[in-house]
């Protein structure tokens, strides 16, 4: 399934076939990864940034992260509950990033949340854009996905999106949960996408 959507080699170890085995096991990958990293990264309390990276002021990382080479983080934003920014990866200023993978070459705009998520190579996101990871409005919270016209349970209850290679995501717009993206799809400015409608 993930090679449908992630098509081009990383260097993060995309193993499980289901994406939201990745995020369920991503903080302890993340761990692992870090033993191995060579002496060009900074490491302090599972917290592992490149010497080439550029960190805002005011910017919080929560173990464990990996901050690859040529990243970017902007003033104010926080980063939480497991995150690895692969090489060229950019967050603008303001913005949360949980629990999720960021490819090489993807940008995130300024004041967007990406939840439980992995965002594949070259994905651009614009400003305000919200990649939502649990419903709280069912009562069966349980993420779904769609997959070639089967609804199939992830069993977790915080799963946000899989976006493919070289998506747009305009500015306002909002991922729903279990939201996948095939790559190079287009999500207009304030669009709304619900794969999963009650």
């Amino acid at each position: 399934m993930i090679e449908s959507y992630i098509t081009r080699p990383t260097v993060f170890p995309m193993e499980a076939e289901e994406p939201w085995r990745i995020v369920e096991n991503l903080c302890e990958n993340i761990t692992h990864l870090i033993e191995i990293l060579d002496d060009e990264f900074d490491v302090k309390e599972r917290v592992a940034i490149h010497q080439s990276a550029i960190i805002g002021h005011n910017v919080t990382i929560k173990a464990p992260a990996i901050i690859s080479a040529n990243c970017f983080v902007g003033s104010n934003s926080y980063l939480r509950g497991g995150v690895f920014l692969a090489p060229g990866a950019k967050v603008g200023i303001s913005c949360e990033v949980k629990t999720s993978v960021l490819l090489e070459g993807c940008a995130i705009a300024h004041f967007n949340f990406v939840g439980d998520s992995i965002i594949g190579h070259d994905v651009n996101i614009e400003a305000g854009a919200i990649l939502c990871n649990h419903y709280n409005e069912r009562e069966d919270d349980t993420v779904y996905v769609h997959v070639d016209g089967q609804r199939i349970s992830t069993g977790l209850h915080k799963f946000g999106s899989l976006v493919g290679d070289g998506c747009r995501i305009g500015a306002n717009a909002v991922l729903s949960p279990g939201t996948l993206l095939m790559p190079k799809t287009i999500v207009r400015r304030l669009e709304l996408i619900e794969q999963d409608p009650l």
